[in-house]
């Protein structure tokens, strides 16, 4: 495989955090797999110093392949890499009295507990909100689960498959006559980490005027329902149940995804103006002039008519060549890439979202870089992903403990 051409050059791994948001700030992450992982490690890249407490097996991605990297005798697993960057990883036994006597102690030093066990679960162990809060009343303790600390569901485990199907998300996703499909990421788990974030940049704000920690909640089945968006609006205000269409926008046409000569673009003329536009740029000027479609209604009930009009268009057409007149009209468009596409497209290399950083027994190896800039540029990868316990002793140490 070829090297993927990799962008801005990044600070050696353990490079302080400097002037980043969140630097000074302690995160201790009790999660795994992903949800809870993808928000500690969006912390991490603002500068948090995230602290990944492991069991003794460590966290269950590590073993979650093929594929794996490898240099020599080591091994890593890509879908442990792809949301653990920017930790340190410590290894604590809480089943047994010395690890949750370090847990302790490192919960005293600590800003934020995010956790992704099932509810009740801290509480048996010692951790309990009404304890911690009452013993570290800045503490801010965030959890999310599959369905909520409380409820009828409260004591499933959630999955991202399991509220993609539960929370209506399947129903109108995929293609009409279909069976129910399941999005092709883990939505659920990637959108629940997210708001968890938001969530805990916003105690983390309120802490600053009242010095009081809060207790956080997020969950993958209510998540999935408030992804749904419009969708969910429409059964709401009318009590329509939507169901698949594919890659069609059920109140916009066209908007979506049709077929060129040699491959597929995405198409998206949001407004009559913009439909007008994309008649000039094709030379569809029949379309143009036709006054049942010059409406976005009137274009939404002829649907199958107008989308077959511009599939025989574009049939003549290549890629390159709908993109450079949809360009020269001012029509938003895009092409359907692979994902090779994606790291050789000139745009993406620009903004250096593929990175190198040296991890400690892979070598040089290449990561996603944070998804956004703070200040005028991405914040480094400071870490790359840690090996299991990698800094357990580093970690002891800084809390008076025997590592």
């Amino acid at each position: 495989m070829p090297a993927l051409p990799v962008g801005r050059v990044v600070m050696p791994a353990g490079a302080e955090a400097g002037t980043l948001p969140l630097s000074g700030v302690r995160v201790a992450d009790f999660t795994r797999v992903l949800t809870g992982p993808f928000c500690t490690m969006l912390l991490g890249d603002l500068g948090a110093d995230v602290i990944k407490v492991e069991p003794p097996q460590g966290d269950d991605t590590r073993a979650w392949g093929p594929p794996f990297q490898t240099n020599g005798e080591a091994r890593e697993s890509s879908y442990f890499l792809s949301v653990n960057r920017n930790k340190r990883s410590v290894v604590l036994d809480l089943k047994s009295q010395a690890g949750r006597a370090a847990a302790a102690q490192l919960l005293a030093q600590t800003d934020i507990l995010v956790e992704n066990f099932r509810p009740g679960t801290l509480e048996r162990l010692g951790f309990g909100w009404p304890e911690l809060h009452a013993r570290h009343p800045r503490l801010i303790y965030a959890s999310v689960s599959g369905f909520g600390q409380d409820g009828p569901y409260r004591d499933r485990a959630g999955y991202d498959v399991i509220a993609q199907g539960m929370g209506g998300l399947m129903s109108y996703n995929g293609e009409e006559g279909r069976p129910p499909l399941r999005v092709g990421v883990a939505v659920a788990d990637v959108f629940s980490g997210a708001l968890l974030t938001q969530v805990i940049l916003a105690a983390l704000y309120q802490r600053e005027r009242t010095g009081l920690g809060q207790r956080l909640d997020v969950n993958l089945l209510e998540s999935v329902i408030a992804l749904g968006s419009s969708q969910v609006s429409r059964y709401l205000a009318v009590e329509e149940v939507p169901g698949p269409i594919g890659n069609e926008h059920r109140s916009i046409v066209p908007y979506g995804t049709l077929a060129c000569a040699d491959g597929f673009i995405n198409i998206a003329a949001g407004n009559d103006s913009l439909w007008r536009r994309l008649c000039q740029g094709l030379e569809l000027h029949d379309l143009g002039r036709d006054d049942r479609l010059a409406t976005n209604e009137g274009r939404v009930a002829h649907r199958a008519y107008l989308e077959g009009q511009l599939l025989a268009a574009l049939a003549r057409l290549t890629r390159a060549e709908v993109m450079a007149r949809l360009e020269q009209a001012g029509v938003p468009c895009g092409p359907v890439n692979n994902l090779a596409e994606v790291f050789a497209d000139p745009h993406v290399q620009a903004r250096g979202v593929a990175v190198e950083v040296d991890h400690v027994s892979l070598g040089r190896t290449t990561v996603t870089a944070p998804p956004w800039d703070v200040g005028g540029t991405k914040p480094p990868v400071r870490r790359a992903p840690p090996t299991l316990g990698q800094h357990t002793a580093e970690v002891m140490n800084e809390l008076g403990l025997d590592g």
